[in-house]
């Protein structure tokens, strides 16, 4: 069986699988539930997961709190396995105070039944806020768990933005983060950079699924990206930056490995095959939207907070970018139809109508300055659909 390769995951010096497990998908409901109220095949289903994972050598095992029976029915498959050669990670959120912090820790820990968790994030720090509350009570019960040993790294998780993710960084507080961060959206690069200036692990959420629905992708894409699939490119497009340790893998079934391991045949000539087809895609981008588009659509646009009536101008190009040169529909779709709904995990108001004058006026430093309005109207006219929201109340990311 083939294994995956292994890197130094930051200053922890501990050896990662370049995949990881993520609980998300395979899990029953986005419930908690009682052991009564588990179904026998649900319950195999996340034991094949996970053994096909370890067959592999992936034995980094990720879930949270808010994926809802995930954690339970990790604590079932984990009786029959050896503590010992796990690397086990949960999340938890920020809360409101201390105790609400411990008591969903405590939660998490009796779900999944383990005297200690190997690596634990604070789930979703998106605002300097946020930031402020970890540091203010979450970080100091962290540490007083790791002296206890029922932790070992501490990390958070983000969708927030580069900004505020350096600044966690740069805080010196956290041994790895969990980031976005993949060929379709390279914003949070100086993020990463942040945390590798840190020696700090770096984990890649959700590179299939929000990198692009890659599971799924369009003939167009699949041709640019020949001879591998769109989702193998993507992995190693990220495993070409050291910077990058690991991917997630959100497994559904013990099948959802297969495309992921075999890509692994060109991990060696990772930059150069990856870099050729980024070349192809650029260019194709390029063509549609004038020479230059892809590197220069998001120079001087404002962030949601000063743009008029909240749109995340940059977001929406980028969406309207994929969809109309690479044909990425269904994937924009299923984030534009979002904005509104998301809060501080997918900032920017719905988008619609807008002021042309103020618009213009605070894209003055934009180099299309012209262009944007009329684009902005033509990525509504192809992407506006029926509202999206995010899966549960209590998702924060996702594999």
């Amino acid at each position: 069986m083939t294994q995956v390769p292994r890197r130094r995951f930051g200053r922890s010096g501990w050896s990662m699988p370049v995949f990881s497990t993520g609980g998300m998908r395979y899990q029953q409901e986005w419930n908690d539930l009682e052991p009564h109220q588990l179904r026998a095949e649900s319950n195999a289903l996340v034991a094949a997961c996970i053994d096909a994972s370890l067959s592999y050598g992936i034995n980094h095992i990720e879930t949270a709190r808010g994926y809802g029976s995930s954690e339970r029915q990790l604590g079932l498959a984990f009786k029959s396995l050896k503590r010992d050669e796990l690397i086990v990670q949960t999340k938890i959120g920020i809360k409101e105070n201390r105790e609400e912090f411990i008591q969903s820790f405590e939660t998490s820990m009796s779900m999944l039944d383990l005297p200690h968790v190997d690596l634990l994030s604070i789930h979703g720090i998106n605002t300097r806020e946020e930031l402020a509350r970890a540091l203010d009570y979450a970080i100091p019960q962290m540490l007083e768990w790791r002296k206890q040993g029922r932790i070992r790294l501490i990390g958070f998780s983000t969708h927030g933005p580069a900004d505020v993710i350096m600044q966690a960084c740069f805080s010196g507080c956290f041994d790895y983060m969990n980031v976005h961060w993949y060929f379709i959206n390279k914003d949070n690069w100086p993020a990463v950079q942040a945390a590798a200036n840190q020696d700090m692990g770096v984990f890649i959420i959700s590179p299939s699924d929000k990198g692009g629905r890659l599971w799924d992708p369009p003939e167009k894409l699949k041709k640019l990206c020949a001879p591998l699939t769109p989702m193998q490119f993507n992995d190693l497009f990220c495993l070409s930056h050291d910077e990058v340790h690991t991917l997630s893998l959100g497994a559904s079934k013990p099948e959802d490995y297969d495309e992921h391991v075999r890509a692994m045949q060109w991990y060696e000539d990772r930059k150069a095959i990856s870099g050729r087809i980024s070349e192809k895609i650029h260019a194709e981008i390029d063509r549609v939207f004038g020479e230059g588009w892809w590197r220069s659509y998001a120079a001087g646009v404002p962030t949601p907070e000063r743009s008029p009536g909240g749109l995340h101008i940059r977001e929406i190009l980028r969406l309207y970018t994929w969809a109309h040169a690479l044909d990425m529909v269904d994937f924009a779709k299923s984030r534009y139809n979002m904005f509104g709904n998301g809060g501080a995990w997918f900032p920017g108001a719905a988008p619609g109508e807008f002021d042309e004058a103020q618009l213009d006026a605070v894209l003055q430093h934009s180099p299309h300055r012209k262009r944007i309005p009329g684009l902005l109207r033509d990525a509504h006219d192809l992407l506006k659909g029926e509202e999206v929201k995010r899966q549960s109340e209590e998702e924060k990311d996702d594999e």
